[in-house]
């Protein structure tokens, strides 16, 4: 009978040992992860980090346009920021550096007034129709928001660079242009259309490089230039003796025959801080509210010699 006892006690005292080991696993089961759910875990937190992607992508983006516009080999800026197009790359032009070369866009029946009656003219936004040959020597007269000064251009100095002005004042390009960069005692630069399109469009259409015949001498203009063989639209017109530009490829196509001293004259306090990629996304826009003091070509016409 004792021994009966016994284990009907033993018995009983394993079925509880048991029933609390039961319970116990039951109650941590929820606070464990499975491996799916771990993967799940994983892969909303990657599906969080794409998501965070585009906004460091803005942010890098935003770094690229405010740094320094593309400078020609030997500037003193560093070269654009990868171009918003990468087949685009350097396209945002620069002209001189100031160590060693600038920073770096008709008749009188045909004048930017006659231009302005009739509309803007087609080859504004269709370079391919600025197609024809410049005269051997013309004379331009620039009127702007200090004065005149004429500039007279020569074929054979730079047959190309000359081709390309040339045109340039024909189709009316030179109304509301900025001197956007001013280095005093080096040069100062223009070039870059008001109307963000017009960039556009002008910023591809390259031209190729002339040998270099004249010197940068004070009072020369030539094409501002980020490279073998891409000059567009911008110009600078040298206030020193910048014959350190020659060797680089900087070949002059014209020279300031009359008011130098309006050229002089022209607003320097902003010096080299509007930023090229700026300019060419938002045009005048941007100059006027960030630059209000700068000064402008008003309008460019050849007039008989």
């Amino acid at each position: 009978m004792t021994a009966r006892l016994f284990r009907l006690c033993a018995l009983a005292l394993c079925l509880l040992l048991v029933a609390a080991a039961c319970g116990s696993s039951s109650d941590t089961e929820p606070d464990q992860e499975t491996p799916a759910e771990e993967a799940s875990s994983q892969a909303g937190e990657e599906a969080a980090g794409e998501d965070s992607a585009p906004e460091s992508a803005a942010e890098a983006g935003g770094a690229e346009e405010s740094s320094p516009q593309a400078e020609p080999t030997g500037q003193d800026e560093s070269g654009a920021a990868a171009e918003e197009d990468a087949g685009e790359q350097r396209a945002a032009q620069e002209g001189p550096a100031e160590s060693s070369a600038p920073s770096t866009d008709a008749t009188a029946a045909e004048s930017p007034s006659d231009a302005a009656e009739e509309g803007p003219h087609p080859a504004l936004l269709n370079p391919e129709l600025a197609n024809e040959t410049a005269p051997a020597t013309f004379l331009v007269r620039f009127t702007t928001t200090k004065g005149d000064f004429l500039v007279e251009f020569h074929r054979d100095w730079a047959p190309n660079g000359v081709d390309r002005f040339y045109n340039l004042v024909r189709i009316g390009y030179f109304e509301n242009i900025a001197f956007f960069r001013m280095v005093p005692g080096f040069v100062t630069q223009f070039g870059l259309h008001g109307d963000p399109e017009v960039n556009r469009v002008w910023r591809a259409a390259r031209i190729p490089d002339d040998p270099v015949k004249e010197s940068n001498l004070p009072g020369y203009v030539t094409f501002a230039t980020s490279g073998p063989d891409s000059r567009t639209t911008q110009l600078f017109i040298n206030y020193g003796n910048n014959r350190s530009l020659d060797s680089q490829g900087f070949a002059p196509i014209g020279e300031v025959v009359s008011g130098m001293d309006v050229v002089k004259s022209l607003y320097a306090g902003y010096g080299q801080s509007p930023n090229q990629s700026l300019i060419h996304q938002q045009g005048n826009s941007y100059l006027r509210s960030q630059f209000p003091d700068l000064d402008y070509i008003l309008s460019a016409e050849i007039v008989e010699q």
